[in-house]
């Protein structure tokens, strides 16, 4: 997957925050390559783009980590507006 779209995901099967984040990105129709973490023998690439909590989901863009899966919601919608708002705010009502 090349290009300026290159979109990455860190996760565990059993995650529901990982689930969270892959529904979001097949809904938005966004393609992304998936890597399953162990949990037990943390991959170097988990350890470099997060830091401080070392926890999945981690989404990475184009090279820019995000944790956290509701950071990582907010981010979709923002970044690609094509398709549906998956979360709905006080604002956008």
């Amino acid at each position: 997957m090349e290009g300026k779209n290159q979109v990455k995901l860190h996760g565990v099967w059993v995650s529901s925050y990982s689930k969270r984040v892959e529904l979001a990105l097949s809904i938005k129709g966004i393609p992304y390559e998936y890597i399953e973490e162990d949990l037990s023998n943390k991959s170097h690439l988990l350890l470099q783009y997060n830091l401080i909590h070392k926890k999945i989901p981690v989404l990475v863009h184009n090279g820019k980590p995000l944790a956290e899966s509701m950071i990582i919601l907010e981010y979709i919608d923002e970044t690609w507006k094509n398709a549906h708002r998956l979360l709905h705010g006080v604002l956008d009502i």
